[in-house]
């Protein structure tokens, strides 16, 4: 299976294009819709009765890994964790297909058995999907969960002194662009893919039983992308010594095997950023799009200690990254 240069979530259009073009949209509000996009929210959420909404969202990208059936299992973990960010639980999942007249359909199953494979550990029931013919290969899921109305989570509600905690390491489209060409090694490599693969289903079952105010999954926009749409009325300080990194990211960055969508993602969220260190590799690996990327929980203080216990001990690679801080001049400070 070919790979696509911008494979995985590092498809992404920029931030910075997207936003001048949903500013300019017309959006029919209705009232039993709780949550659209205006928030940048990772899934909408639509009122069903006074308690019970179903949560949505869809995501397919190109493959960033020559298997197919890791591809499918990468696609669907990433897909599903959208509805974790929200508090939801999966229900249902439908297949977004695109693929190229003439190629061998083995290719094809073996990406939707992996897929399939992620929806039954998530406990969701793949229901059809749509398929089409295209140059290349993209593959992803259409989701649909189910939420507590008065218990959901939004990405842009912490609260000043909540600890900041983050559930994978980051580094995985450095990884998978410098494999691409040979510059990363085969442990590295198989790394990456196997936090790809893993759903966030883990931590969401630990951390729903603490206080989070918070919380969002890492990918596309990188780390400090999706930070910055969480800081809008607080600002964080980031610990840079205290962020897990994959085997050989920051090494990968120091070489400049960097990514297009690493480069829209400093282009768009630079601004937001005050770099206290001076580590040009440790920026780029935080500007890094991540597909299938960790969640990121804002939790009370009085919890961070016991909810990062919990998530270890489920041999989750999790740690505390920073504070959420008052409103300063910049959303975020790198130390």
């Amino acid at each position: 299976m070919k790979l696509d240069v911008c494979g995985g979530c590092n498809a992404k259009i920029g931030a910075g294009d997207l936003t001048g073009i949903l500013k300019s949209l017309q959006i029919h509000k209705r009232d039993d819709v709780v949550i659209g996009f205006d928030g940048n929210e990772d899934a909408a959420i639509v009122k069903i009765t006074d308690d019970i909404g179903v949560v949505t969202s869809v995501d397919f990208f190109p493959p960033m890994v020559e298997d197919p059936y890791l591809f499918g299992k990468i696609a669907a973990a990433n897909a599903l964790s959208d509805l974790y960010a929200m508090g939801a639980e999966p229900i249902s999942a439908m297949n977004l297909v695109c693929f190229p007249e003439g190629e061998d359909l083995g290719i094809l199953e073996e990406i939707l058995r992996g897929g399939a494979e992620v929806c039954k550990e998530a406990e969701c029931t793949l229901t059809g999907g749509h398929s089409i013919h295209d140059a290349k290969i993209k593959y992803g899921l259409s989701v649909l969960g189910s939420v507590n109305l008065n218990r959901f989570y939004r990405n842009n509600t912490p609260e000043s002194g909540d600890v900041l905690i983050l559930t994978k390491p980051l580094g995985v489209s450095l990884l998978m662009s410098g494999y691409s060409i040979g510059e990363v090694n085969q442990e590295d490599y198989e790394k990456a893919v196997a936090s790809m693969v893993r759903l966030n289903k883990e931590p969401f079952d630990v951390l729903k039983n603490y206080d989070v105010h918070a919380l969002t999954d890492i990918t596309g926009f990188s780390l400090l992308g999706h930070l910055s749409e969480m800081m809008e009325e607080y600002s964080a300080v980031l610990n840079s010594k205290d962020i897990k990194l994959l085997s050989g990211a920051k090494k990968a960055a120091a070489d400049f095997l960097f990514t297009a969508g690493g480069q829209r993602n400093r282009r768009a969220y630079s601004k937001n950023v005050n770099f206290e260190v001076n580590d040009f590799a440790m920026e780029e690996v935080l500007f890094d799009p991540q597909t299938s990327g960790g969640l990121l929980i804002s939790v009370s203080a009085k919890d961070a200690d016991e909810l990062l216990a919990k998530l270890v001990e489920k041999n989750i690679d999790a740690s505390k990254i920073g504070t959420v801080v008052d409103k300063r001049e910049y959303k975020i400070y790198v130390r």
